[in-house]
């Protein structure tokens, strides 16, 4: 984490501490169905707080599109923000103006303030300089602990970072230290997973990750767009065929830079996509015509495990099946168990990222297992992809 500046370097006591976090939380009937976001931003507020600093979050909810829009309101998440931090959390109905500044002038050392969504307003997506210089005139120190919206060079993500001294939170610092160990300076042997449905949503994904990985493990819907590629005959699967050149394109440059692209060599084949369906296990091209793979076949996840006892590190993104629906969730389940166990045994560094991927893993019972789980879809992506992104680049020592 040297190349990045964080708390370590930060002078807080008696200073007001714009923290953007990621509060951005499902909710059904009024209240938080999932808290995950709330709990992992917990040790940077209660850090700030107890050296003394005023903690003021900066945060959004939602896609308001015409300003102040009250289901997008903030002042719905208080509560349980205040339930998860164990202290009061006081609430400003505006994140710029004399509203915000006054919540801010009344507030003592330690105090804990969040103020209304910060995109009621324009400037905060278009980074308006302006409206950047109205945040920034609220605040001494300006913390970044939001990685998810890392991607977004935005007036909180970015812009402030340009008018007040900039730190990485503990969440972005954890979430830049996995990843830098994952794919900057890993230990090798390096393997990637890269499952889903598509190849044509991960282009730019696995074009960087040929450079970076030893071993391209391809899962999910797009490994039939690879085996049709090499003629391989997938029945009524999900593959992408006009993508044939591309894959053929990036399994020649896997080779040019010594990584090895692995394949599955076995499929789980059914007639039909529902749980519990009839199904058989075929070898590659045994498939027939009104058959469909929806998940990897055993001899396949038996290489997979394999070649996991061999690498130092795993990079994961996206499932090898329909994890959805059983059993087409089997090889999912039994790779992930197997990388989980070579984590938590030390033998392993295992990162991974993504929505489908993180709800695979849970689904599996291994993410905790897991060395790091990001929960950042999209700047867990670019990051992935190779792209720089405007909330970490912000936050580099000069």
């Amino acid at each position: 984490m040297s190349a990045f500046k964080t708390l370590d370097d930060a002078d807080v006591k008696g200073k007001r501490v714009l923290v953007r976090v990621d509060l951005n939380v499902p909710m059904e009937a009024g209240k938080v169905t999932d808290d995950t976001r709330i709990r992992a931003v917990l040790p940077t507020i209660t850090e700030i707080s107890k050296k003394g600093g005023k903690v003021v979050l900066l945060a959004h909810f939602g896609r308001p599109k015409e300003g102040p829009e009250a289901k997008y309101s903030l002042a719905q998440i208080v509560d349980a923000v205040a339930e998860r931090l164990g202290a009061p959390v006081a609430f400003a109905a505006d994140s710029v103006g004399p509203v915000a500044a006054d919540a801010i002038a009344k507030m003592k050392d330690g105090d804990v303030l969040l103020l209304e969504n910060t995109r009621f307003y324009k400037g905060e997506e278009k980074n308006d300089p302006e409206h950047v210089a109205k945040l920034a005139a609220l605040g001494d120190v300006y913390v970044n602990d939001a990685f998810a919206t890392a991607h977004r060079a935005h007036a909180t993500t970015e812009g402030l970072a340009h008018h007040l001294p900039a730190y990485a939170g503990r969440c972005m610092q954890q979430e830049l230290d996995a990843l830098t160990k994952a794919l900057e300076a890993p230990q090798r042997p390096v393997a990637a997973v890269v499952g889903g449905a598509k190849v044509s949503s991960k282009l730019e994904l696995l074009g960087n990750l040929v450079k970076k990985v030893d071993y391209l493990i391809i899962g999910g819907g797009m490994a039939n767009t690879f085996l049709a590629a090499q003629g391989i005959e997938v029945g009524k699967s999900l593959c992408e065929h006009d993508l044939a050149p591309t894959a053929r394109e990036i399994v020649e440059k896997a080779k040019a830079a010594g990584c090895t692209v692995v394949l599955p060599v076995d499929g789980v084949a059914a007639k039909e996509f529902k749980a519990g369906a009839a199904n058989r296990v075929v070898k590659n091209g045994d498939i027939a015509a009104d058959e469909m793979v929806l998940d990897a076949g055993p001899a396949s996840v038996a290489a997979v495990v394999a070649l996991l006892s061999e690498i130092k590190t795993l990079v994961w993104n996206g499932p090898f099946g329909a994890f959805e629906i059983e059993p087409f969730d089997a090889a999912t389940n039994a790779v992930a168990r197997a990388a989980g166990d070579l984590a938590a045994a030390g033998k392993l560094t295992a990162v991974a990222g993504g929505g489908d991927t993180v709800a695979a893993l849970n689904h599996a019972g291994a993410a905790e297992k897991f060395t790091y789980i990001s929960t950042a879809g999209g700047a867990f992506l670019e990051w992935l992809e190779g792209k720089a992104l405007p909330g970490v680049e912000c936050l580099r020592k000069a």
